[in-house]
């Protein structure tokens, strides 16, 4: 738990302009700015077909909406999702390996820290998701039309997740009452996900009426407090029913009828992209 809570912090650290190469790869997975690819639907279920549809709808664009065409691509819309999911299988990958290995009889220390280091990544994303700042184009301050007059200071990212977060001193016992029992996720994870996303992004506008009033910079305020504990704990179930799940997947056989969506047999295999979309 404290390699886990003392890592978690890392795939910011990626993000850094002394590392390009990582920046640029890791920079979307921090957001899903849903206003920016409104006109796709369904969500693809792949990272590479979600890229192709924003170019497409680029290049439609850029000669007669050069300013939405602008942040029409991957950067400012996001990838959260994807990367969410990706932590994911790679976390029953190690929990495989480290099954295998306790039925051996053999060393685990090494796979389990593995498997905490894909938690602890898995987390940061499920993290950021539960901030909903980073679910919209409105994540440092307000953009467009501003009828309300809400604030177009980038700081109140800061404000919020940081600032504020350390204010209150928020600690274990006060988010414990919040979290609810342990749900078995059934059916499709990646679509509850984009609804963990959705309802997480539904707050948006709470924070921005919150900020007009000053409520973060008062570390007693009910409504902001509320709000956070809220929030924290949404985030803190979500990567608990994810792990739990991913444990219980790992011990089952694989299927052997699973197509390959690397195989250009597949049905639903995409030349574009060289694969299919993951299955439901």
């Amino acid at each position: 738990m404290d390699y886990i809570g003392d890592t978690s912090t890392v795939p910011d650290t990626w993000r850094s302009v002394f590392e390009p190469f990582s920046k640029i790869q890791e920079d979307p997975n921090h957001g899903w700015f849903r206003e920016q690819f409104a006109f796709i639907d369904p969500i693809p279920r792949s990272r590479y077909e979600f890229i192709l549809a924003l170019h497409r709808e680029y290049l439609r664009i850029k000669d007669t909406d050069p300013e939405t065409a602008q942040r029409t691509n991957v950067r400012w819309t996001g990838t959260l999702p994807y990367a969410a999911m990706e932590s994911y299988g790679r976390l029953i990958a190690g929990m495989r390996l480290l099954r295998k290995a306790e039925a051996e009889g053999t060393d685990t220390q090494f796979l389990e820290q593995v498997c905490a280091f894909h938690v602890s990544q898995l987390g940061h994303y499920v993290g950021d998701g539960a901030q909903p700042l980073h679910g919209s184009i409105h994540s440092d301050g307000w953009r467009g039309d501003n009828p309300k007059g809400y604030t177009r200071d980038k700081a109140i990212h800061g404000r919020v997740e940081s600032q504020f977060v350390d204010a209150i001193g928020l600690e274990d016992a006060r988010i414990l009452p919040h979290i609810p029992a342990v749900r078995r996720q059934r059916g499709d994870l990646f679509e509850s996900v984009l609804t963990y996303l959705d309802e997480s992004g539904s707050h948006v506008e709470t924070i921005y009426q919150l900020d007009q009033r000053n409520a973060f910079g008062n570390p007693q305020d009910e409504p902001a407090n509320a709000l956070i504990v809220q929030q924290v704990a949404a985030g803190a179930a979500m990567l608990r029913d994810m792990v739990q799940r991913a444990w219980v997947e790992s011990g089952q056989v694989p299927r052997e009828d699973l197509p390959n969506p690397l195989d250009p047999k597949n049905p639903a295999y995409n030349p574009e992209t060289g694969s299919a979309p993951a299955l439901r």
